[in-house]
């Protein structure tokens, strides 16, 4: 199911997939005996407690859902421990109550979908919100600082907060950003967390899926190359690493990868 939903967001990134399905299918690859229909169950559930919190205008209907999920349910940013990678696993969040910015947003979405609210992620520098849409109408919410209301304005000081600089709120940085890029951008969270805490078979998991959805990306195999040698497994390495210098062999960094080539034959070497 995951790889026929990778597929789909590779070929057109805005694609009408269901998020939270992905979220879940992706997180079953650190948890093999998650039961990801449960938890879309819970999802269905949360969104069918939800409805009563949603009537009136697109405001109300938003302050409502933020009510239930932030003060009722007691969903919240993980502001004590932001990199801890459960933060972005939606089971995860959904047990713990907590989470980071876009894998809230994308519990916002997966309860708004299921109650005819259409809301989409927007992805800030450095920060990720959520907008809700109707009838060229929109409200720009920001799920881990508990559903606060932003404006352009106020988008821009949260951005500048976090990033140290400024970037003027263009139509552009306030666009949805396609499921296909929240699923990258979910993804390259994880790969961060991991390479800091050097856990390099995770890394390379993780660059694994990266690849499906953009397959055509050579630098993405190289990442991969490199993270199956400082995993301990050489041959998949190798494959990775020629593979990428057979694709582009005078790229800037070619003589650093055939260096880590050289290594993983070396190693290969040695065990054989």
């Amino acid at each position: 199911m995951l790889d026929s939903l990778l597929e789909q967001l590779a070929r057109d990134p805005s694609a009408d997939v269901d998020l939270a399905a992905v979220a879940l299918y992706l997180a079953a690859d650190e948890y093999p005996d998650l039961d990801v229909s449960a938890y879309l169950d819970r999802l269905a559930d949360l969104a069918d407690r939800a409805r009563p919190y949603l009537g009136g205008g697109l405001e109300e209907c938003v302050k409502g859902l933020c009510r239930f999920l932030f003060d009722e349910e007691g969903f919240a940013g993980n502001t004590d421990h932001y990199y801890d990678p459960r933060n972005s696993y939606l089971n995860e969040v959904m047990d713990r109550r907590l989470g980071i910015p876009i894998t809230l947003s994308v519990l916002a979405m997966a309860v708004g979908r299921q109650v005819e609210l259409n809301i989409v992620g927007v992805g800030l520098p450095g920060h990720f919100i959520a907008k809700a849409v109707r009838d060229g109408e929109e409200v720009l919410f920001d799920p881990f600082h508990g559903g606060d209301f932003l404006t352009p304005d106020g988008c821009e000081e949260l951005v500048t907060a976090v990033t140290g600089r400024q970037f003027p709120m263009t139509p552009e940085l306030l666009a949805a950003t396609p499921p296909g890029l929240i699923v990258v951008r979910m993804l390259n969270n994880l790969r961060s967390i991991y390479v800091q805490q050097e856990d390099f078979a995770r890394v390379a998991r993780i660059l694994g899926r990266l690849r499906q959805l953009s397959p055509h990306d050579e630098t993405l195999r190289r990442d991969l190359g490199a993270a199956f040698l400082r995993s301990g497994k050489p041959g998949p390495a190798i494959d990775h690493l020629k593979a990428y210098l057979e694709a582009a062999p005078e790229a800037g960094d070619a003589d650093e990868v055939r260096a880590l080539l050289g290594r993983a034959l070396a190693d290969v070497a040695r065990w054989n």
